[in-house]
Order: C-alpha cells, then sequence, then structure tokens
C-alpha cells in the first residue's frame, strides 16, 4: 500500500468505527448503518489495519476507545460534517445555499444569534451570512435577501411577516437599586438612559401607569448594547427589551428598577423584497423563524 492510500481510509470504514465509538457496540452500529454486525467488525479490523494503531478496546461487553482512538474519532466527526455539507451544497442551486440577512444589532446578537444554531443543525445546507443595517434601505442593488425590521409595515417594496412585539423593562446595576420600587415615581430620582429610536420610551412607559412626570435629564444612546453597558456601571435606569436584559439579570450585572413591563410602539418583523423570486434557503428561514416566534 503506498503512503498516501494509507492515510485515507474509505468512508465506510470511517463511519462504521465514528458509529461504534458513539455507541460501544457493534451489533448497534449495524443495526444503525443497516449493515451485519460482521460487516462492521471487519470495517473496523481493516482501519485499525490500514492506520497501525488500535482504535477500540473491548472492556467486558463494550467496545471503548483507545485514547489514540478518542483523539481520532473527534477528527473523524468533523470530516464526516464537513463531507456531508459540502455533498449537500453540491446538490443544491449556489443561490439557495445562501441567505444574507441584514439585522438590527441587538435582535441580531440577542435573540437571533443564540437561536440560529438550531437552523443550522435543521438546514446544514444553508449559511446565514448576517450584517448590520439600522435603518431601512432599498433591496435593489444590495445583496441582501431579506433583512430585520422595527417599527411599523412601512418597509416600501417590502413583504412584511410579523415577528413579536418588543416588550421593554426598567434595569440598572445593583449599586442603584437593590430590589424592585414599589413606587414607580421612585426611579425619578435617577438618571434615566434613553435610546435615540425610542425617544419617548420612558414617557409611554410612565403613561402605562397614568403618570406624567417631568422626566429627569440622561444619556442617550444609539444601541442597546452600549445602553446596558452604561446601566451596568451605574450611569442611570435603562428601558431595555426584555430579551436583551435577560442574560444581565441571569448573571446579576443588572437588576430590575420596576417590575413594570410596556410595549414599545412597533413590531419587530422579517421583511424581503416583494418584486423577486423567493429563494429556497429564505423560505426554509421564514418557516423556522415562523415556528421560534409561536413558541
Amino acid at each position: 500500500m503506498n503512503a498516501s492510500r494509507r492515510f485515507l481510509p474509505s468512508i465506510s470504514a470511517l463511519m462504521c468505527f465514528e458509529a461504534v465509538a458513539r455507541l460501544g457496540s457493534a451489533t448497534q452500529a449495524a443495526a444503525e448503518l443497516s449493515l451485519t454486525q460482521s460487516a462492521v467488525s471487519r470495517q473496523l479490523k481493516s482501519l485499525e489495519a490500514q492506520l497501525g494503531i488500535a482504535l477500540l478496546e473491548r472492556r467486558g461487553r463494550q467496545l471503548c476507545l483507545t485514547p489514540k482512538g478518542e483523539t481520532y474519532v473527534n477528527e473523524v466527526r468533523a470530516v464526516l460534517q464537513r463531507l456531508k455539507t459540502a455533498s449537500i451544497a453540491a446538490c443544491t442551486d449556489a443561490e439557495d445555499a445562501t441567505l444574507n440577512l441584514s439585522i438590527l444589532p441587538a435582535f441580531g446578537m440577542h435573540w437571533l444569534a443564540p437561536r440560529l444554531r438550531d437552523f443550522a443543525q435543521e438546514h446544514p445546507e444553508v449559511t446565514v451570512n448576517l450584517s448590520t443595517r439600522l435603518a431601512p434601505f432599498d433591496f435593489r442593488g444590495t445583496r441582501f435577501d431579506a433583512a430585520i425590521h422595527f417599527g411599523r409595515e412601512d418597509w416600501a417594496g417590502a413583504n412584511h411577516m410579523p415577528l413579536m412585539p418588543e416588550v421593554v423593562v426598567p434595569v440598572c446595576s445593583p449599586s442603584l437599586i437593590s430590589t424592585p420600587v414599589a413606587d414607580p415615581q421612585a426611579i425619578l430620582k435617577y438618571d434615566l438612559l434613553h435610546l435615540e429610536t425610542r425617544a419617548r420610551g420612558w414617557q409611554r412607559w410612565f403613561q402605562t401607569l397614568d403618570l406624567e412626570p417631568n422626566l429627569p435629564p440622561g444619556m442617550v444612546f444609539d444601541q442597546f448594547s452600549t445602553m446596558a453597558q452604561a446601566a451596568i456601571h451605574g450611569l442611570g435606569i435603562a428601558l431595555l427589551p426584555v430579551f436583551v436584559a435577560e442574560p444581565y439579570l441571569n448573571n446579576n450585572q443588572l437588576v430590575l428598577a420596576s417590575t413594570h413591563t410596556t410595549q414599545s410602539i412597533g413590531k419587530y418583523f422579517l421583511v424581503w423584497p416583494s418584486n423577486s423570486k423567493e429563494s429556497r434557503s429564505l423560505t426554509a428561514f421564514r418557516a423556522w423563524l415562523r415556528q421560534q416566534t409561536d413558541s
């Protein structure tokens, strides 16, 4: 056997090895792969002979990985996954294998990104590319297939799929307020942090409590992420969407200044051009996104 052939085992042998390593049994691996137990055993012996190392050893009724086998199986799994992905892509039109999505920073970072692994597992044939845009744009002349939009159904030349309302909650550093205040007007003793695109956010929050106070001054930010950091460092109280606030609340960087929540004037939408053919990747993404927001 020439040197190059020695280090290129067959796909069948690698699949048998991976299945046995995962299941601990040639019999179970054979059932999963629709082979006979003897065929799986032959593939394992052939692979070990080809590499000149022991990959598995028997312990009682179980087949267990040797130290070299433990290292090798991780590489084998990565190679098999890449080969599967490449094969799917080869069978798919290039334009249907990619989804270029424009996102809003906070929604993309705190809501969408943590869920994208699920989409990738359901649709390994689709690669999602994310880019940030803060304001609506004309899809014509851009590479974007779709975008995340906040506000109303007012994106010209686009279809709109409602995702969710924006529910906001007041949060601050534990050094400012240790427990939620019982009287919302107590919040007025502190600086309030504002977002440029939600200029009347605090007014609406107080109005839902039938209050019309004179608001204290406070810093203005263009993104939720920087406003959250300012709140963490004790610069004031911020109104953050619940999905943005939750990670900071969970790790105690922020606490609730009040338990009262309210909805912003506007919703999140997925939008896509109404005058162009919808790709299979966008169809798959829309269906998946609908499942995520309905659950």
